[in-house]
Protein backbone atom coordinates (compact mmCIF):
# COMPACT_ATOMS: atom_id res chain seq x y z
CA UNK A 1 0.00 0.00 0.00
CA UNK A 2 1.17 3.31 -1.14
CA UNK A 3 0.08 6.58 -0.01
CA UNK A 4 -1.95 7.29 -2.60
CA UNK A 5 -4.16 4.95 -0.82
CA UNK A 6 -4.90 7.90 1.00
CA UNK A 7 -6.05 10.23 -1.14
CA UNK A 8 -7.39 13.10 -1.47
CA UNK A 9 -5.65 14.24 1.73
CA UNK A 10 -7.56 17.78 1.08
CA UNK A 11 -10.88 18.84 -0.20
CA UNK A 12 -11.28 20.08 -3.58
CA UNK A 13 -10.57 23.63 -3.48
CA UNK A 14 -13.94 26.17 -3.72
CA UNK A 15 -16.17 24.52 -1.39
CA UNK A 16 -18.36 27.78 0.18
CA UNK A 17 -19.68 26.27 3.23
CA UNK A 18 -16.17 25.12 4.40
CA UNK A 19 -14.74 28.51 3.56
CA UNK A 20 -16.96 30.57 5.23
CA UNK A 21 -16.81 28.51 8.40
CA UNK A 22 -12.64 28.49 7.84
CA UNK A 23 -13.12 32.17 7.82
CA UNK A 24 -15.72 32.76 10.79
CA UNK A 25 -13.52 30.57 13.07
CA UNK A 26 -10.79 32.68 12.18
CA UNK A 27 -12.36 35.78 12.98
CA UNK A 28 -14.49 34.64 16.14
CA UNK A 29 -11.54 32.62 17.47
CA UNK A 30 -9.54 36.24 17.30
CA UNK A 31 -12.21 38.18 19.09
CA UNK A 32 -12.80 35.73 22.30
CA UNK A 33 -8.63 35.82 23.22
CA UNK A 34 -9.21 40.06 22.72
CA UNK A 35 -11.67 39.54 25.92
CA UNK A 36 -9.74 39.16 29.21
CA UNK A 37 -6.79 40.41 30.45
CA UNK A 38 -3.46 38.29 29.99
CA UNK A 39 -3.40 37.28 33.22
CA UNK A 40 -6.85 36.08 33.38
CA UNK A 41 -6.75 34.14 30.33
CA UNK A 42 -3.63 32.42 31.79
CA UNK A 43 -6.08 31.72 34.35
CA UNK A 44 -8.70 30.24 32.39
CA UNK A 45 -6.47 28.16 30.60
CA UNK A 46 -5.44 26.03 33.47
CA UNK A 47 -9.20 25.37 33.75
CA UNK A 48 -9.44 24.60 30.24
CA UNK A 49 -6.79 22.29 29.86
CA UNK A 50 -8.70 20.28 32.91
CA UNK A 51 -11.85 20.78 30.90
CA UNK A 52 -9.92 19.41 27.30
CA UNK A 53 -8.52 16.29 29.07
CA UNK A 54 -11.95 15.60 31.07
CA UNK A 55 -13.51 15.76 27.26
CA UNK A 56 -10.10 13.73 25.59
CA UNK A 57 -10.75 10.73 27.98
CA UNK A 58 -14.40 10.46 27.86
CA UNK A 59 -14.34 10.22 23.91
CA UNK A 60 -11.73 7.01 24.78
CA UNK A 61 -14.33 5.67 27.26
CA UNK A 62 -12.83 6.98 30.19
CA UNK A 63 -15.40 9.20 32.50
CA UNK A 64 -12.96 10.66 34.76
CA UNK A 65 -14.70 12.52 37.24
CA UNK A 66 -13.46 16.82 37.36
CA UNK A 67 -12.70 16.53 40.67
CA UNK A 68 -10.12 13.40 40.50
CA UNK A 69 -8.55 15.49 37.84
CA UNK A 70 -7.93 18.87 40.20
CA UNK A 71 -6.83 15.75 42.65
CA UNK A 72 -4.26 14.50 40.36
CA UNK A 73 -3.08 17.64 39.56
CA UNK A 74 -2.36 18.34 43.68
CA UNK A 75 -0.69 14.72 43.21
CA UNK A 76 -3.69 13.46 45.56
CA UNK A 77 -4.41 10.01 44.11
CA UNK A 78 -7.26 7.45 44.67
CA UNK A 79 -6.25 4.45 46.50
CA UNK A 80 -8.54 2.24 43.82
CA UNK A 81 -5.95 1.40 41.26
CA UNK A 82 -8.65 2.00 38.47
CA UNK A 83 -9.22 5.36 39.06
CA UNK A 84 -5.38 5.98 40.06
CA UNK A 85 -4.53 5.51 36.51
CA UNK A 86 -7.62 7.53 34.79
CA UNK A 87 -5.91 10.26 37.48
CA UNK A 88 -2.34 9.43 35.96
CA UNK A 89 -3.95 10.05 32.35
CA UNK A 90 -5.38 13.15 32.98
CA UNK A 91 -2.42 14.74 34.32
CA UNK A 92 -0.35 12.93 31.73
CA UNK A 93 -2.95 14.87 29.12
CA UNK A 94 -2.60 18.37 30.83
CA UNK A 95 0.96 18.22 31.06
CA UNK A 96 1.43 17.62 27.50
CA UNK A 97 -0.96 20.12 26.47
CA UNK A 98 0.62 22.66 28.94
CA UNK A 99 3.79 22.66 27.25
CA UNK A 100 2.21 22.42 23.82
CA UNK A 101 0.73 25.73 25.16
CA UNK A 102 3.75 27.06 26.94
CA UNK A 103 6.90 25.69 24.92
CA UNK A 104 5.56 25.99 21.30
CA UNK A 105 9.03 27.77 20.10
CA UNK A 106 11.44 24.79 22.14
CA UNK A 107 9.19 21.66 20.53
CA UNK A 108 9.29 19.95 17.16
CA UNK A 109 8.13 21.81 14.24
CA UNK A 110 5.29 21.62 12.09
CA UNK A 111 2.74 19.77 14.16
CA UNK A 112 1.93 17.75 11.71
CA UNK A 113 5.68 16.61 11.46
CA UNK A 114 6.54 12.82 12.51
CA UNK A 115 8.91 14.69 15.06
CA UNK A 116 6.20 16.67 16.60
CA UNK A 117 3.68 13.48 16.36
CA UNK A 118 6.23 11.16 18.08
CA UNK A 119 7.47 13.38 20.32
CA UNK A 120 3.20 13.89 21.24
CA UNK A 121 3.02 10.02 22.25
CA UNK A 122 6.43 9.69 23.44
CA UNK A 123 5.55 12.83 26.28
CA UNK A 124 1.79 11.35 26.59
CA UNK A 125 2.57 7.59 27.01
CA UNK A 126 5.64 7.79 28.99
CA UNK A 127 3.35 9.46 32.06
CA UNK A 128 0.98 6.75 32.03
CA UNK A 129 1.31 3.93 34.08
CA UNK A 130 2.32 0.38 33.41
CA UNK A 131 -1.28 -0.97 33.75
CA UNK A 132 -2.16 1.51 30.18
CA UNK A 133 0.47 1.16 28.04
CA UNK A 134 -0.95 -3.04 27.72
CA UNK A 135 -2.88 -4.18 24.83
CA UNK A 136 -4.49 -7.43 24.66
CA UNK A 137 -5.20 -9.49 21.75
CA UNK A 138 -8.82 -9.94 21.75
CA UNK A 139 -8.58 -12.93 20.00
CA UNK A 140 -5.10 -14.74 21.45
CA UNK A 141 -4.82 -12.84 24.49
CA UNK A 142 -1.54 -11.87 24.03
CA UNK A 143 -0.25 -8.99 26.03
CA UNK A 144 1.37 -6.30 23.42
CA UNK A 145 3.03 -3.60 25.05
CA UNK A 146 2.75 0.05 23.68
CA UNK A 147 6.29 1.81 23.25
CA UNK A 148 6.00 5.72 23.84
CA UNK A 149 6.81 7.44 20.78
CA UNK A 150 7.66 4.51 18.62
CA UNK A 151 6.02 3.67 15.38
CA UNK A 152 3.19 0.71 15.49
CA UNK A 153 5.21 -2.65 14.56
CA UNK A 154 1.71 -4.44 13.69
CA UNK A 155 -1.12 -4.38 11.35
CA UNK A 156 -4.42 -3.27 13.02
CA UNK A 157 -7.66 -2.86 12.17
CA UNK A 158 -10.15 -0.35 13.57
CA UNK A 159 -13.33 -1.26 12.93
CA UNK A 160 -13.58 -1.96 8.78
CA UNK A 161 -10.86 -0.70 7.65
CA UNK A 162 -6.92 -1.74 7.99
CA UNK A 163 -4.48 0.71 8.62
CA UNK A 164 -1.46 0.18 6.53
CA UNK A 165 1.03 -2.02 7.30
CA UNK A 166 4.10 -1.20 9.38
CA UNK A 167 6.86 -0.99 7.00
CA UNK A 168 4.53 1.57 5.04
CA UNK A 169 4.17 3.86 7.57
CA UNK A 170 6.94 6.15 7.06
CA UNK A 171 6.09 6.96 3.59
CA UNK A 172 2.64 7.73 4.73
CA UNK A 173 3.82 9.58 7.62
CA UNK A 174 5.88 11.82 5.07
CA UNK A 175 2.99 12.38 2.56
CA UNK A 176 1.00 13.52 5.51
CA UNK A 177 3.48 16.05 6.26
CA UNK A 178 3.65 17.65 2.54
CA UNK A 179 -0.04 17.48 2.44
CA UNK A 180 -0.24 19.43 4.98
CA UNK A 181 2.43 21.74 5.21
CA UNK A 182 0.88 25.55 6.01
CA UNK A 183 3.73 27.14 4.05
CA UNK A 184 1.90 26.09 0.56
CA UNK A 185 -1.99 26.46 1.37
CA UNK A 186 -3.70 30.11 1.96
CA UNK A 187 -5.26 31.01 5.30
CA UNK A 188 -8.75 29.31 4.66
CA UNK A 189 -6.81 26.21 3.25
CA UNK A 190 -4.87 26.08 6.62
CA UNK A 191 -7.75 26.13 8.78
CA UNK A 192 -9.63 23.48 6.30
CA UNK A 193 -6.14 21.23 7.26
CA UNK A 194 -6.52 21.36 10.50
CA UNK A 195 -9.75 19.53 9.91
CA UNK A 196 -8.79 17.11 7.08
CA UNK A 197 -5.34 16.61 8.79
CA UNK A 198 -7.70 15.06 11.99
CA UNK A 199 -9.45 12.35 10.14
CA UNK A 200 -6.15 11.47 7.67
CA UNK A 201 -3.87 11.07 11.11
CA UNK A 202 -6.46 8.70 12.76
CA UNK A 203 -6.76 6.35 9.53
CA UNK A 204 -2.98 5.77 9.26
CA UNK A 205 -2.94 4.80 12.73
CA UNK A 206 0.85 4.96 13.14
CA UNK A 207 0.91 4.40 16.62
CA UNK A 208 -0.68 0.87 18.44
CA UNK A 209 -2.68 2.64 20.40
CA UNK A 210 -3.36 6.62 21.82
CA UNK A 211 -3.75 7.61 18.42
CA UNK A 212 -7.14 9.51 19.18
CA UNK A 213 -5.37 10.85 22.02
CA UNK A 214 -2.02 12.38 19.54
CA UNK A 215 -4.82 13.25 16.78
CA UNK A 216 -6.98 15.93 19.97
CA UNK A 217 -3.09 17.28 20.98
CA UNK A 218 -1.95 17.53 17.29
CA UNK A 219 -5.00 19.71 16.01
CA UNK A 220 -4.85 22.01 19.23
CA UNK A 221 -1.03 22.48 18.12
CA UNK A 222 -2.01 23.08 14.46
CA UNK A 223 -4.98 25.40 15.98
CA UNK A 224 -2.16 27.12 17.77
CA UNK A 225 0.45 27.05 15.13
CA UNK A 226 -1.57 29.37 12.76
CA UNK A 227 -2.80 31.78 14.38
CA UNK A 228 -6.66 30.70 15.46
CA UNK A 229 -6.17 28.61 18.43
CA UNK A 230 -5.83 29.42 21.73
CA UNK A 231 -5.71 27.88 25.51
CA UNK A 232 -8.97 29.64 26.07
CA UNK A 233 -11.28 26.98 24.51
CA UNK A 234 -11.14 23.28 23.43
CA UNK A 235 -12.40 21.32 20.10
CA UNK A 236 -12.59 17.88 22.25
CA UNK A 237 -15.17 19.27 24.32
CA UNK A 238 -17.58 19.27 21.17
CA UNK A 239 -16.37 16.54 19.79
CA UNK A 240 -17.36 14.51 23.12
CA UNK A 241 -20.72 16.15 23.23
CA UNK A 242 -21.66 14.70 19.63
CA UNK A 243 -19.65 11.59 19.93
CA UNK A 244 -21.67 9.25 17.70
CA UNK A 245 -21.95 11.73 15.16
CA UNK A 246 -17.87 12.17 15.20
CA UNK A 247 -17.46 8.64 15.33
CA UNK A 248 -19.68 8.74 12.39
CA UNK A 249 -18.48 10.85 10.11
CA UNK A 250 -15.04 9.40 11.12
CA UNK A 251 -15.61 6.15 9.58
CA UNK A 252 -17.43 7.17 6.34
CA UNK A 253 -14.39 8.87 5.58
CA UNK A 254 -12.15 6.00 5.71
CA UNK A 255 -14.09 5.07 2.68
CA UNK A 256 -13.36 4.50 -0.64
CA UNK A 257 -15.27 6.77 -3.16
CA UNK A 258 -18.38 5.85 -4.21
CA UNK A 259 -17.81 6.76 -8.05
CA UNK A 260 -16.77 9.32 -10.51
CA UNK A 261 -18.94 12.37 -9.14
CA UNK A 262 -17.04 11.40 -5.20
CA UNK A 263 -13.67 12.79 -6.42
CA UNK A 264 -11.30 10.82 -8.78
CA UNK A 265 -8.88 9.60 -5.44
CA UNK A 266 -8.86 6.66 -3.45
CA UNK A 267 -10.85 7.89 -0.61
CA UNK A 268 -14.35 9.45 -0.70
CA UNK A 269 -14.21 13.08 -1.72
CA UNK A 270 -17.70 14.00 -0.32
CA UNK A 271 -16.83 11.95 2.92
CA UNK A 272 -14.24 13.80 4.17
CA UNK A 273 -15.66 17.01 3.16
CA UNK A 274 -18.62 16.37 5.32
CA UNK A 275 -16.24 15.33 7.90
CA UNK A 276 -14.22 18.73 8.14
CA UNK A 277 -17.63 20.86 8.12
CA UNK A 278 -18.35 19.00 10.97
CA UNK A 279 -15.12 19.71 12.64
CA UNK A 280 -14.79 22.69 11.81
CA UNK A 281 -18.70 23.68 13.09
CA UNK A 282 -18.00 21.98 16.32
CA UNK A 283 -14.89 24.11 16.84
CA UNK A 284 -16.97 27.72 15.54
CA UNK A 285 -19.53 26.01 18.37
CA UNK A 286 -16.75 25.85 20.92
CA UNK A 287 -15.73 29.48 20.27
CA UNK A 288 -18.96 30.68 20.67
CA UNK A 289 -19.51 29.07 23.63
CA UNK A 290 -16.67 30.31 25.70
CA UNK A 291 -17.10 33.49 24.20
CA UNK A 292 -20.35 33.84 25.92
CA UNK A 293 -19.10 31.98 29.01
CA UNK A 294 -15.80 34.53 29.16
CA UNK A 295 -17.98 37.70 28.86
CA UNK A 296 -16.19 40.20 30.96
CA UNK A 297 -19.65 41.27 32.19
CA UNK A 298 -21.21 38.34 32.22
CA UNK A 299 -18.37 36.88 33.87
CA UNK A 300 -18.60 39.54 36.38
CA UNK A 301 -22.26 38.88 37.20
CA UNK A 302 -22.09 35.74 37.54
CA UNK A 303 -18.98 35.72 40.05
CA UNK A 304 -21.03 38.25 42.32
CA UNK A 305 -24.00 36.13 42.69
CA UNK A 306 -21.72 33.40 43.95
CA UNK A 307 -19.91 35.38 46.33
CA UNK A 308 -23.12 37.26 47.79
CA UNK A 309 -24.34 33.78 48.13
CA UNK A 310 -21.27 32.70 50.35
CA UNK A 311 -21.19 35.92 52.18
CA UNK A 312 -24.57 35.76 53.15
CA UNK A 313 -23.93 32.22 55.09
CA UNK A 314 -20.83 33.10 56.30
CA UNK A 315 -18.40 30.90 53.84
CA UNK A 316 -16.36 34.43 53.04
CA UNK A 317 -15.75 37.54 54.71
CA UNK A 318 -17.99 41.00 53.38
CA UNK A 319 -16.36 43.13 50.39
CA UNK A 320 -14.63 39.71 48.99
CA UNK A 321 -16.28 40.63 45.74
CA UNK A 322 -14.67 43.44 45.22
CA UNK A 323 -11.21 41.93 45.51
CA UNK A 324 -11.89 39.28 43.13
CA UNK A 325 -13.97 41.76 40.52
CA UNK A 326 -10.15 43.91 40.41
CA UNK A 327 -8.28 40.47 39.97
CA UNK A 328 -10.67 39.78 36.95
CA UNK A 329 -10.78 43.28 35.32
CA UNK A 330 -6.73 44.47 36.36
CA UNK A 331 -5.10 40.74 36.37
CA UNK A 332 -2.59 41.54 38.85
CA UNK A 333 -3.67 42.60 42.21
CA UNK A 334 -0.80 44.44 44.65
CA UNK A 335 -1.82 43.10 48.13
CA UNK A 336 -0.81 46.86 49.10
CA UNK A 337 -3.83 47.84 46.76
CA UNK A 338 -6.38 45.85 49.30
CA UNK A 339 -7.32 48.07 52.19
CA UNK A 340 -7.98 51.04 50.05
CA UNK A 341 -9.92 49.09 47.53
CA UNK A 342 -12.18 47.91 49.70
CA UNK A 343 -11.79 50.85 52.17
CA UNK A 344 -11.05 49.12 55.20
CA UNK A 345 -7.52 48.52 57.78
CA UNK A 346 -4.55 46.41 56.76
CA UNK A 347 -5.72 43.85 59.55
CA UNK A 348 -9.17 43.26 57.82
CA UNK A 349 -7.73 43.37 54.04
CA UNK A 350 -5.51 40.58 55.17
CA UNK A 351 -7.72 38.86 56.42
CA UNK A 352 -10.66 39.19 53.19
CA UNK A 353 -7.27 38.10 51.03
CA UNK A 354 -6.23 35.19 53.23
CA UNK A 355 -9.90 33.82 53.08
CA UNK A 356 -9.86 33.87 49.01
CA UNK A 357 -6.46 32.32 49.32
CA UNK A 358 -7.63 29.56 51.57
CA UNK A 359 -10.65 28.69 48.71
CA UNK A 360 -8.69 29.23 46.10
CA UNK A 361 -10.18 31.96 44.53
CA UNK A 362 -7.58 34.09 44.45
CA UNK A 363 -3.96 32.43 44.03
CA UNK A 364 -0.26 34.27 44.44
CA UNK A 365 3.37 32.87 43.69
CA UNK A 366 4.25 33.88 47.43
CA UNK A 367 3.35 35.48 50.10
CA UNK A 368 4.71 38.81 48.54
CA UNK A 369 3.62 38.17 44.94
CA UNK A 370 0.82 40.22 42.96
CA UNK A 371 -2.96 38.30 43.52
CA UNK A 372 -4.58 36.86 40.52
CA UNK A 373 -7.98 35.51 40.13
CA UNK A 374 -8.17 31.54 40.64
CA UNK A 375 -10.84 28.79 39.38
CA UNK A 376 -11.21 26.12 41.75
CA UNK A 377 -13.55 22.84 40.66
CA UNK A 378 -16.38 23.99 43.88
CA UNK A 379 -16.80 27.49 41.69
CA UNK A 380 -17.16 25.81 38.47
CA UNK A 381 -20.74 25.41 38.03
CA UNK A 382 -21.37 28.37 39.58
CA UNK A 383 -18.95 30.88 37.45
CA UNK A 384 -18.96 28.35 34.00
CA UNK A 385 -21.86 26.74 33.54
CA UNK A 386 -22.49 23.54 31.63
CA UNK A 387 -18.91 23.43 31.09
CA UNK A 388 -18.74 19.92 32.41
CA UNK A 389 -21.94 17.98 31.84
CA UNK A 390 -24.17 17.59 35.24
CA UNK A 391 -22.93 14.59 37.67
Amino acid sequence: MTPAAAEPFMPTEGDAVLDDLAFDLAREASELSAQLHPVVRQSVADLVRSMNCYYSNLIEGHNTHPRDIDRALAADYSSDPHRRDLQLEARAHIEVQQMIDERAAELPRPPISRAFIEWTHREFCSRLPETLLVLVNPDTGERVPVVPGELRTRTVAVGRHVAPAPRNLPAFMGRFEQAYDATRLTKSRQVIAVAAAHHRFLWIHPFLDGNGRVARLMSHALLLDIGIGSALWSVSRGLARNSDEYKRLLMAADQPRKSDLDGREALSQDALIDFCRFFLETCLDQVRYMRELLDPSELQRRMELYVRDEESAERLPTRSFAVLREALLAGDLERGRVPLLIDTSERTARRVISALIERRLLVSGSHKAPLRLGFPIDVVERWFPKLYPAT
